[in-house]
């Protein structure tokens, strides 16, 4: 293949289901927590100021339907912890910044080498975040873990239809930076306090052995869910990357809620570290501004698909990428129509 230094477009995946409806309990749960959050009176508490308890439109659509049964399953169907939950997260998604500070402006000095990127998607459709501790360029402080929301918050803008976790992919090659575990920590909480249910796979590859204390250390913060979605050292062959050999072999996973043995097909993954057919180098002048403009123009179709729908919380996020998709497939069939008439 030749050589790419763009992230990859949204896989369509046609095939993929809307979610069940809910019935019994769990739409008794759901209905409680819609309640609570879209009652025209509602306001964040803790906030003094009426106006700004308020939630905003950036709000009321983070807050979808597949959001709130994200919650309710990480606060194990307690409905009283998971409203709590989510408004700790709508909090902390103001005071750190995710609407107004934390901009690409903002981290961008820390993403010149590429020691984080989006690129590519697994077989579920995942958008694949890449992490390179080796290309670390820069003394460990705020903006680093900023670095970190910011490309996560991205990797949601490029989730498909049906697609609500993303698959982390870290390559320990090259003598890597370790993080100290207070950043370790800090961005652990911030990943299971605030974005529940968001990993879908954490793929760690040439992990060498001194890195293994590391881990210890690192793994009793880790959420027992969490931890069964790490895979060390997959493999790799000629048809794609699989969850292990015995996985591959018997062309299944162990996991019940994981069926895919194979985690990637070559041609969604880089060459460089994880030996897919995509020859990926990262141009900072050529990529960044790329995934700026793709996610940006991502973001702004799917508010408009949401307003469309009714523009209130409980919106499903099914309901506005499958929207998006179609608009824009329908676009593309007219503009093919004009080109083939001129």
């Amino acid at each position: 293949m030749p050589a790419i230094h763009v992230p990859l477009p949204v896989p369509t995946h046609p095939n993929t289901q809307p979610p069940p409806e809910l019935t019994g309990t769990a739409k008794l749960e759901y209905d409680r927590v819609l309640a609570h959050f879209a009652n025209p009176e509602y306001c964040l508490p803790g906030v003094p100021s009426e106006k700004t308890s308020k939630l905003t439109e950036e709000e009321c659509m983070w807050l979808s339907y597949e959001c709130i049964l994200r919650y309710i399953r990480a606060a194990k169907h307690d409905v009283a912890a998971a409203i709590k939950r989510i408004e700790d997260t709508l909090k902390w998604r103001r005071d750190f910044g995710i609407y107004d500070t934390i901009t690409a402006e903002l981290v961008e000095p820390e993403a010149v080498t590429g020691k984080e990127f989006l690129f590519g998607y697994d077989t579920c459709g995942r958008p694949a975040f890449y992490m390179c501790p080796s290309k670390q360029n820069t003394e460990e402080g705020p903006r680093q873990i900023q670095c970190v929301v910011w490309l996560l918050e991205r990797s949601i803008d490029l989730m498909g239809p049906g697609v609500e976790t993303l698959a982390l992919m870290v390559d320990f090659a090259d003598k890597p930076k370790n993080p100290s575990m207070s950043t370790a920590r800090t961005v652990l909480n911030i990943l299971q306090s605030h974005y529940p249910e968001r990993l879908g796979a954490g793929l760690i590859t040439h992990l060498p052995w001194l890195l293994h204390a590391f881990f210890k250390l690192v793994m009793p913060f880790i959420d027992p869910l969490t931890r069964t979605k790490m895979i060390f050292n997959p493999v790799k062959d000629d048809q794609g990357l699989w969850r292990s050999a015995q996985a591959r072999d018997k062309g299944e996973s162990n996991d019940p809620n994981e069926p895919n043995a194979k985690l990637f097909e070559l041609d969604q993954l880089t060459h460089d570290g994880w030996e897919g057919t995509q020859m990926f180098t990262y141009n900072h002048a050529t990529y960044w501004p790329a995934l700026v403009e793709m996610c940006e123009t991502r973001r702004k179709d799917m508010a408009r698909m949401w307003r469309r729908l009714g523009g209130v919380v409980g919106i499903k996020e099914w309901d506005v990428k499958v929207g998006v998709r179609d608009e824009k497939a329908n676009e593309e069939k007219v503009n093919g129509v004009e080109e083939t008439n001129q």
